[in-house]
């Protein structure tokens, strides 16, 4: 009966169905481009707008439009400007996850430290006199924290077997449904800040290759001697694990 449960497993099989077409193409014709890159973004963004429109239209007025400083008590009204900062952070986190499934257990990893991370969030952004935080109150964030949990517990079984030597890939079939479904609880709970700080290497990874690409088209010269990150210290030496 919760519409935001409902919202998560729309972003997963969504987003989920984009990556999975995405691999299956690459599979099947054995090549690297298999979606394009403006077909991919249009779905994100398009299922990023709906899931946007429906939770703003179902979270209490004060809180609607607003941009929230988490446990200071400081919120910000971005009117409409709300709309597509929301979208970006679900669509930019999605693919900030896929940017980061490069290593043996990276993604993996990083997801379970996140959604363990923000099944906390969700559950005292429901009940925040649990612990007497002083954080807004959105009382259909406590099963969000149940999606969370169980997010996190899938990512744990998948560690066991994708840490090195991997012996399954996430793909971009979970990396883009992880990645958005992140960024929809975010959008939920109200801590789109917070999540560049849980999510600090995802923001890392996605710098890293604008970084690289916005440099290259300028000076053909590379900032790093590889893009995402994670490759610019294995051509300096570092061992994947």
């Amino acid at each position: 009966s919760n519409l935001f449960v409902w919202l998560c497993l729309a972003v997963i099989l969504v987003f989920g169905a984009t990556g999975f077409a995405d691999d299956y193409v690459k599979v099947k014709k054995h090549t690297p481009d298999a979606m394009t890159a403006k077909m991919k973004l249009l779905l994100q963004f398009v299922t990023a707008f709906a899931v946007v429109w429906l939770v703003t239209a179902n979270t209490s007025e004060n809180l609607r439009f607003s941009l929230v400083v988490p446990y200071v008590n400081r919120i910000f009204d971005l009117w409409w400007l709300y709309l597509p900062f929301a979208m970006v952070v679900i669509a930019g986190t999605s693919n900030a996850v896929n940017l980061s499934d490069g290593l043996d257990g990276l993604a993996g990893g990083l997801c379970l430290t996140a959604f363990s991370a923000f099944g906390v969030i969700a559950f005292t952004t429901a009940f925040p006199e649990t612990v007497n935080f002083r954080s807004v109150l959105i009382p259909e964030c406590g099963e969000v924290a149940v999606v969370c949990a169980a997010a996190a517990g899938a990512c744990l079984g998948f560690l066991w077997f994708n840490s090195s030597p991997a012996k399954v890939f996430m793909g971009d079939t979970g990396s883009l449904a992880l990645g958005a479904l992140l960024g929809t609880v975010a959008v939920m709970t109200k801590h789109e800040i917070l999540l560049a700080v849980i999510g600090f290497v995802f923001v890392a990874e996605a710098l890293s290759v604008m970084i690289q690409v916005f440099w290259y088209k300028r000076t053909k010269k590379r900032v790093f001697l590889m893009a995402p990150i994670h490759h610019h210290f294995e051509q300096l030496g570092w061992k994947e694990t």
